[in-house]
């Protein structure tokens, strides 16, 4: 009979960068960014000190789409996930060891800031792709079917960012 194990990482701290979404060839959304935790704590001379941790997040599929639109550096976010090792070889053939969070829930605090995607929306609007600019939005009302055509093919080029798999460190 095996016995039973828990593999659970939750953490509170702040985006240290944008996340960075890609896709795998095979079209998987995956999302990579950082998050900083910290902790304080007194010494027994009354000093006050300080240490930061940095932990790489990696998010997969429908979450990872989320997450390249919800978050952006400097956000305070809630994440649950479970920790992984692994290892590979970089481009220079060194062997490598890496250790992330494999995200499975995730929250976004407010901090009166809207995401970087709905800045210029206003509550009337509707929610607009992230690759439109917002002198786009206007235009978009009624487009005729040439420009329809052409929308269609830009958003279908962005979506379809083809990554090498050697880029991927996993």
């Amino acid at each position: 009979m095996a016995s039973r194990s828990i593999n659970k990482i939750m953490l509170l701290g702040n985006l240290t960068r944008d996340p960075e979404l890609k896709y795998t060839p095979a079209g998987t959304a995956v999302c990579t960014f950082g998050v900083a935790t910290n902790r304080t704590w007194t010494t027994n001379d009354g000093q006050t000190k300080e240490d930061t941790q940095f932990h790489r997040i990696v998010a997969w599929q429908k979450l990872a789409e989320l997450c390249g639109k919800l978050l952006a550096k400097g956000r305070k976010v809630y994440l649950e996930g479970r920790i992984t090792y692994r290892e590979y070889t970089d481009k220079n053939g060194q062997q490598r060891q890496i250790t992330e969070i494999v995200l499975d829930d995730f929250i976004v605090f407010s901090d009166g800031r809207r995401p970087p995607m709905q800045q210029d929306n206003t509550k009337d609007e509707k929610t607009v792709s992230a690759d439109k600019k917002p002198d786009e939005k206007k235009q978009e009302e009624k487009p005729n079917k040439e420009e329809k055509k052409e929308n269609t093919e830009e958003k279908s080029s962005s979506v379809e960012e083809k990554v090498n798999p050697d880029d991927i460190p996993f």
